[in-house]
């Protein structure tokens, strides 16, 4: 297909009869079939045409191609020809137009040489003239003018760099200089007239003149403006090197407050005399607060040292207060641009602190290290960054740090024995179920004094000192640990009053209680909750030491240590009343499993020891969980560690129930189903909200008290055809010890010949073991549901689950 076309008879797939009978479809339409005839007919001759003159059309195709493709190549040839003449004249036309423009290059060449050189001598007699003038300025001393012209001669003379080559530029470049010399020994001669350094009496003053000599020594060498300033800060400082001496009074730490006193009545009498005298630019003032704070640096250090057993903590403390005061004033009055250009290098600033507390350090960091007691200490270390003189003075005191440290060590040493003390007097803190498994209040006070100490130390120092209080923090987070934490749990006894088994088939477990009071029970739960208390605080004070101290220290902050003491404080804890409710249940599963279960004629209730079980659940389950409302996932550990250690001592003691008769079976197997309810309900036993039981726990108890079912159930089956009975054991227990096959032997009541021959068909159809060796002691708990079970077993389940 060519064109596009709706044409039927041009159709890939025409079929003509269909097109017939798509014209003609009814009888009646054969009438008009001439008509349709005729039309075909002039179509046919009309497409006969149309073929006839396209036909025609292509005779003189080619004739027509060959003529266009000739006269196409006419035109390219005359193109050609017309771009070659374009470009011809083109090429005459520029250079006709360098022709013309020759002369005038020339002319632009000779106007821009004859301009640089009027420009250069200008310079040069600018030069010149302000070299003489210079020279007579200077000898009269008329510095205000010499200032200015100073520096119009010095930028002059850069125009002539390149032509130092001559000797007349060169002779004047080093008039200039020999100029600037001058200059300057004559300034500074000035000022040593103005202000001599030997004697201590100041004979010159402010001048005019002086003021003028500082605009000069602007421009002059840096040396000489430096010169200037060392030796007016010098003359200025001298009386303060005098009235301070070593051995003077006034120059011990208890009345180190004269010495910023005097310093402050300095600074306000040169803005009085000398404000104006310096360029404000000089920053003088700050010079000589700077200057000020070095030498009073490296007194105090020389004094400290030779004084150092005269250094007592408060005078020292006194001291770095009234330093870091006075470096905040310093802070507030000045920008601290000097500080980079002074001899002293500038004073260690800590990085900028990334942490996230610190944009609002009262509220959020009392919060943290101090959840349940508010400190009234406002901690100034934020600001520190921001004070670009701190550290300018107080560095000095920080070698002697040592005494504030071993302050702190005696301090803390005697809050711990205070602890101890107050526990010993007060006793253990009274159970109040509404409040139960309070923190005890001494560990508050601790992690309080904690920060106030650590706060005041990072404001005298975040290097070696922040180190030393560190250790000193650890030292006390372990004795609290141990003395106050561990040395208060109660201890446990060996004595066992247990239950006999005639009380308990007389039911009179309900006098018996457990080996810890409930003052125990809630003493432990306090103490657990400290721990857990304990442990968290420690982990943000490590945080909190570590934003603090220098970076090159941080590595050497690690508190990990005193947090695993808190973890096994809590440990210890929780093994204690496991071992308490596990010890209260001992006499109760002895009792079960010394039971005549041969004897046992009928299944009724719940059996005695079950109910003592239950008993003692109740009576410590709620008690610890009220006192662990705050701690839940430690109680939720307790129940988990219960239940490791209750589960597998009842299996313990079902294997030493033997013989067991069918009914002494349903019976146990009723009593293991109600263990098995009551520990599911122990998180939640006793209490007015019913919670879900955490999912690890149920999964744990499941496993274990289904494991019990099984092995009842076992017992229940009849041992004969005994391969049946085999495979009914392994497809329960899953179970490939010989030993636990033994143990249902023995609670079954088999002789020993029969037992033999069990154990010989067990062995033979126990399945391969699984890659990497089976583990005969471990308890597989993922027993099936048989498929064939007796009918005894169907009719137990419904009775228990009728009781239920």
């Amino acid at each position: 297909q060519v064109f596009p076309s709706q044409d039927p008879l041009d159709r890939a797939d025409f079929n003509a009869v269909e097109y017939i009978n798509a014209l003609f479809p009814t009888e009646q339409s054969l009438a008009n079939i001439d008509e349709v005839v005729n039309k075909i007919r002039l179509k046919i001759r009309r497409l006969d045409d149309n073929i006839r003159t396209v036909v025609r059309g292509q005779t003189n195709v080619g004739q027509d191609g060959r003529q266009a493709l000739e006269e196409a190549q006419r035109a390219i040839q005359q193109l050609f020809g017309k771009i070659k003449d374009i470009k011809d004249k083109a090429e005459k036309s520029e250079q006709m137009v360098k022709e013309i423009t020759r002369d005038i290059k020339q002319l632009d060449h000779a106007k821009r040489h004859l301009t640089t050189s009027i420009t250069t001598l200008n310079h040069l007699h600018m030069l010149a003239g302000g070299v003489d003038s210079l020279e007579a300025m200077t000898r009269r001393r008329q510095y205000g003018e010499v200032a200015n012209l100073l520096q119009g001669v010095v930028n002059v003379l850069e125009h002539f760099n390149k032509y130092m080559g001559i000797p007349q530029i060169r002779q004047l470049s080093e008039r200039v200089k020999a100029a600037q010399n001058e200059l300057g020994q004559q300034i500074l001669a000035d000022f040593e007239e103005a202000f001599p350094s030997q004697g201590t009496k100041r004979t010159g003053g402010p001048s005019n003149v002086l003021r003028d000599a500082c605009l000069v020594a602007n421009v002059l060498d840096p040396r000489i403006k430096q010169e200037i300033i060392k030796k007016f800060i010098k003359q200025h400082l001298s009386e303060y090197l005098v009235l301070f001496q070593e051995n003077q009074d006034v120059a011990w730490l208890d009345k180190i407050d004269r010495r910023y006193a005097w310093i402050k009545r300095q600074l306000v009498d040169y803005e009085e005399k000398y404000g104006r005298m310096f360029p404000q630019e000089w920053c003088m003032t700050e010079r000589i607060a700077v200057e000020f704070c070095h030498v009073t640096r490296a007194e105090l250090s020389k004094i400290m040292r030779t004084r150092a057993k005269e250094i007592e903590v408060k005078l020292l403390l006194f001291a770095i207060q009234r330093t870091t005061n006075f470096e905040g004033f310093l802070a507030k009055r000045f920008s601290g641009c000097t500080l980079a250009d002074g001899i002293v290098k500038k004073p260690e600033v800590p990085p900028p602190s990334t942490n996230p507390f610190l944009e609002d350090e009262t509220g959020t960091e009392t919060d943290e290290i101090v959840t349940e007691k508010s400190d009234p200490d406002k901690p100034k270390k934020p600001k520190v960054p921001d004070n670009p003189f701190h550290g300018i003075v107080s560095k000095c005191f920080e070698p002697h740090l040592y005494v504030y440290i071993e302050s702190q060590d005696k301090n803390l040493g005697e809050l711990i024995d205070r602890f101890v003390a107050d526990f010993k007097a007060q006793g253990p803190p009274k159970p109040n179920v509404d409040e139960g498994g309070a923190v005890l209040p001494s560990c508050a006070d601790l992690f309080v004094y904690y920060k106030k100490c650590m706060v005041q130390c990072s404001q005298l120092s975040t290097g070696e000192p922040m180190i030393a209080l560190t250790t000193i923090f650890q030292k006390y987070l372990r004795e609290y640990a141990w003395k106050i934490l561990s040395g208060n749990l109660p201890k446990t006894t060996s004595s066992s009053g247990g239950l006999t088994i005639t009380s308990l088939l007389k039911e009179k477990e309900g006098s018996e209680v457990a080996k810890f009071t409930l003052e125990e029970l809630c003493l432990i739960c306090s103490i657990l909750s400290t721990a857990e208390y304990c442990l968290a605080t420690t982990q943000q004070l490590e945080e909190k030491l570590k934003e603090k101290v220098d970076a090159s220290l941080v590595e050497r902050i690690n508190l990990t240590g005193e947090m695993d003491t808190f973890s096994i404080v809590i440990s210890n804890s929780i093994q204690l009343l496991v071992q308490d409710l596990d010890a209260a249940c001992d006499p109760a599963l002895t009792a079960m499993s010394k039971m005549q279960w041969q004897n046992v004629e009928h299944v009724g209730d719940q059996s005695p020891y079950v109910t003592s079980v239950i008993l003692h659940i109740k009576q410590n389950v709620p008690i610890i969980r009220d006192n662990l409302a705050s701690t839940r996932k430690y109680f939720t550990q307790f129940c988990i560690k219960f239940a490791n250690s209750f589960i597998p001592k009842f299996i313990n003691h079902l294997f030493k129930c033997k013989p067991i008769s069918m009914v002494g079976a349903e019976q146990l197997l009723l009593d293991t189903h109600s263990l098995k309810m009551v520990l599911l309900d122990l998180p939640s036993i006793g209490s007015q909200v019913v919670r879900k039981a955490p999912a690890s726990y149920t999964k744990i108890v499941v496993k274990g008290m289904t494991r019990a079912e099984m092995i009842l159930k076992v017992v229940m089956a009849p041992h004969e055809p005994p391969v049946v009975f085999v495979d009914n054991y392994i497809k329960l227990l899953a179970d490939c010890s010989t030993d636990t096959f033994q143990k249902i032997l023995d609670m079954k009541g088999l002789k020993r010949s029969e037992q033999s021959s069990m154990l010989d068909l067990f062995r033979l159809r126990l399945p391969a073991p699984p890659p990497g060796g089976d583990n005969p002691g471990s308890l597989s708990l993922s027993a099936p549901t048989p498929e064939q079970e007796s009918s005894r077993i169907r009719k137990l389940e419904k009775l228990i689950k009728k009781r239920l």
